[in-house]
């Protein structure tokens, strides 16, 4: 099946061309896209790799002592070798160099007598002959400084030169700038050297020292001293102080590794100690071997832990001592407390039957017994508490109830001051695995703090909840807390102000008993207030019992003072036109 051209194409493309596909790319563009994705994921991928390295590297640097120390030992070993490698491969080379050229200046210049004294007894003989005569006889006569080659170049242009090495090799063995000097010197024997490469006959190159002056005023005479011996000896020389530098590297490296293992294994013991120390095992100790320094450490940790043990014993005893002394005088108390009640309750019930003054003491009696009652119930709970005996009776509840519960308890309460107490609860149910009766104690205890410091204005119940969450916040409009006080009304028997007199007749323990057991449920119970602008207690609690709980639904700040709206003064005027828009919500 063949698919025609359209119209359109056919009318745009009159002189034949090939039209461009309308969508994607022809296939010959396909492949170096491929190609270019390919090498971008494999720059990414060794981009990731080398990152993964040096993270890698930068963590053992910092957390290992052994690595630190055995890299700064190499690599300052290193440095201080490769200085003094530098420094005695120099001067081996310059003695062998300088004992090199005294011993060519020596044979050169008496070379350059034997030729001198030859031409002058023969100087009507035949001139090439000679010169071809004296070049052999200079070579043949090579002494202590080994082989060496003779040259003799002639200094005008119509004379030639006679040479024992390879005639083709002449030039390159003697640089043009000696040439210069020996021709140019104003000193008929003036000796000149200087430093050049030969040609060998295996085709190899190798250094060589010249020495050359003038022998007559028609000749100059070269000798070419090939250095291939003291080269061997400065290989050798270099390759042995490489070996033994190596050897000495490692051996440094060992040296390093093994002192700091002598010092690093009692510092790594003394922590491991020590992290057992603060785990609770106070019975952990280190052993003491030598009389050293860290003798003396082991020595110094273990009366630090001996000591710490004893201290802790002794305070262990004295809460023990504590909490069974409030325990028992909490017990003892109730028997009497019991009867004490009782005749209470009969004059009280009584009470319409005496006089004015009697009545009144009547009612007083009855007052401070129940508030007698109250701080035993209180201190029983703080002492299970502080005794790890307090337990939890987990059941699925929804948190509003508990808040409406405990606005009901605290309805008579708010009413006697004229409080208006404002729910602001979710349309959905707010259902958590918690403790009923202990959590509804806690916000019994934070809905009446709230109404007792709100200074007549109205006090706002807020509860939400999220997926891993509950929390419910109590905020009032009242004197608020100073700086540093969102954590010391938790403390036990705590006031903000102790002039002021409790109008609701509270033990002082009910915020460190609520403390305790939002403790107890892995929950959070956090304070904020500023003074003159109220406070706010907030309750947050995991949805499943035993689950971490990592955030709160409700923000501990109030959302008009963080957004620095400073408009709660008019709450109070204007609660009406709030609890219109909230009448199904408020307390009954």
């Amino acid at each position: 099946m063949t698919v025609s051209e359209p119209e359109e194409g056919r009318q745009a493309d009159p002189e034949g061309e090939r039209p461009v596909p309308s969508s994607g790319l022809p296939a010959s563009e396909d492949a170096p896209s491929e190609s270019n994705s390919g090498l971008t994921r494999a720059y990414l991928l060794a981009q990731r790799a080398a990152r993964a390295l040096v993270r890698g590297v930068h963590t053992n640097w910092r957390r290992s002592l052994y690595l630190r120390v055995i890299s700064t030992t190499l690599v300052l070993s290193l440095l201080v070798l490769v200085g003094l490698s530098y420094v005695l491969i120099s001067e081996v080379r310059g003695g062998l160099l300088e004992a090199k050229v005294n011993a060519a200046v020596n044979d050169h210049r008496a070379g350059l007598s034997y030729a001198v004294a030859e031409l002058q007894e023969n100087e009507t003989s035949d001139r090439d002959r000679l010169l071809n005569n004296i070049a052999r006889e200079l070579t043949s006569r090579s002494g202590e400084t080994g082989l060496y080659g003779v040259i003799v170049l002639p200094s005008v242009s119509d004379e030639r030169g006679w040479a024992t090495v390879d005639e083709d090799t002449v030039n390159e063995s003697v640089p043009e700038r000696l040439v210069e000097q020996v021709r140019h010197s104003e000193v008929p024997d003036q000796q000149y050297h200087t430093y050049t490469r030969i040609e060998t006959e295996d085709g190899s190159v190798e250094p060589a020292l010249v020495v050359g002056a003038q022998l007559t005023h028609a000749y100059e005479l070269y000798y070419v001293f090939p250095l291939q011996h003291e080269q061997e000896i400065l290989d050798l020389v270099q390759n042995t102080v490489a070996l033994v530098g190596a050897l000495l590297v490692v051996l440094l490296g060992f040296i390093a590794f093994m002192v700091t293992r002598m010092v690093v294994t009692p510092v790594r013991s003394a922590a491991q100690s020590a992290e057992r120390l603060a785990s609770g095992d106070l019975a952990e100790r280190m052993t003491v071997r030598g009389e050293d320094d860290i003798a003396r450490l082991s020595m110094s940790f273990n009366d630090m832990a001996g000591n710490l043990q004893e201290k802790i014993q002794e305070l262990e005893e004295l809460s023990k001592v504590q909490r069974q002394f409030v325990s028992d005088v909490s017990h003892e108390l109730r028997t009497p407390l019991t009867t004490i009640r009782m005749a209470g309750d009969l004059l009280f019930d009584d009470r319409e039957a005496l006089d004015g003054s009697h009545r009144r003491s009547v009612e007083l009696l009855q007052s401070q017994v129940e508030r007698f009652e109250e701080l035993l119930s209180d201190l029983l709970e703080i002492s299970r508490h502080d005794a790890g005996a307090a337990t939890l009776g987990i059941e699925s509840s929804d948190i509003r109830d508990s808040v409406m519960k405990a606005v009901g308890d605290a309805e008579q309460i708010a009413e006697r001051r004229g409080i208006k107490v404002i729910l602001r609860l979710p349309a959905e149910p707010c259902i958590a695995e918690f403790d009923t009766r202990r959590i509804n104690r806690i916000l019994r205890n934070l809905v009446v703090n709230a109404i007792e410091h709100s200074e007549g204005r109205d006090v706002v119940v807020a509860a939400a909840g999220d997926r891993d969450a509950i929390a419910v916040a109590v905020r009032d409009y009242g004197v608020g807390l100073k700086e540093g006080e969102e954590h010391l009304c938790f403390d036990r028997f705590w006031r903000a102000d102790y002039s002021r007199v409790r109008t609701t007749g509270g033990t002082g323990l009910g915020l460190p008993i609520a403390k305790e057991d939002a403790t107890l449920h892995g929950g959070w119970l956090q304070a904020w207030g500023m003074p003159g602008q109220g406070s706010q207690f907030r309750l947050s609690l995991p949805r499943r019992s035993g689950a971490e709980l990592r955030g709160s639904p409700l923000p501990l700040v109030p959302p008009e003072i963080a957004l620095g709206r400073n408009n709660f003064t008019s709450l109070g005027e204007t609660s009406a036109k709030m609890r219109g828009g909230t009448e199904d919500e408020e307390a009954p």
